[in-house]
């Protein structure tokens, strides 16, 4: 492509500038000068993927979004959204996706909806997973606006021990029968007040998903 030409007063630039003694130096030189910059260039992919915010946003027909930090995208379970996952020596350390979830008919409040959308969920989760032992349920709520119902287990995941924190959750309007469930799993110890995505990479993608 032809470069568009400069008027007088706004040159020489700064590639015509280097090009005599880029072309003048030796072989190696040049060669080390390349390899420097894709090292920057790796340097910058690091930082943009381990140190800043990524986000993701779906559409229709439940819109929603969320931040992740430290997670890598992967390939969504069958029927699934989105999932974020982290890995160490081969291994899953923590996985965070979203899924969609329908409840019946109810009238009232949605919140009144989802405890009876959990048993049947419970029963899903037992044929899904090796060892699943059932740790309790209960309301949540993941930030200042946004409640749910959330189920704490554990299972046998890829041959290991794994603690998972599925949180379910509705628009918050009127009737609203079309929503998500939060499914989280990690590697990490957990205790009842800190149960999985209360610290470490799954908090993030917790607390900053919103719907619209």
């Amino acid at each position: 492509m032809a470069s568009v030409p400069l008027k007088p007063q706004y040159g020489p630039t700064l590639g015509t500038m280097l090009a005599p003694r880029w072309h003048a130096a030796r072989p190696v030189w040049r060669v080390g000068m390349v390899a420097a910059g894709a090292v920057v260039l790796v340097l910058i992919g690091y930082v943009a993927l381990n140190l800043l915010d990524a986000s993701y946003s779906h559409g229709a027909p439940v819109p929603f979004s969320f931040k992740y930090k430290g997670l890598y995208r992967t390939d969504p379970d069958p029927g699934g959204y989105v999932k974020v996952t982290r890995q160490a020596g081969g291994h899953l350390e923590d996985s965070y996706a979203v899924a969609p979830i329908r409840v019946g008919a109810y009238g009232g409040k949605v919140s009144g909806a989802l405890p009876l959308t959990a048993a049947g969920y419970l029963r899903t989760l037992a044929h899904r997973f090796e060892d699943f032992r059932f740790e309790g349920e209960g309301k949540t709520r993941i930030s200042s606006t946004l409640g749910g119902y959330e189920v704490l287990y554990s299972a046998t995941v890829g041959g290991r021990a794994m603690h998972g924190r599925d949180v379910m959750l509705l628009p918050e309007r009127a009737g609203a029968r079309e929503g998500v469930v939060l499914e989280m799993l990690s590697a990490e110890p957990v205790t009842v007040s800190q149960p999985v995505a209360s610290s470490g990479v799954l908090e993030v993608p917790l607390k900053s998903f919103s719907f619209g």
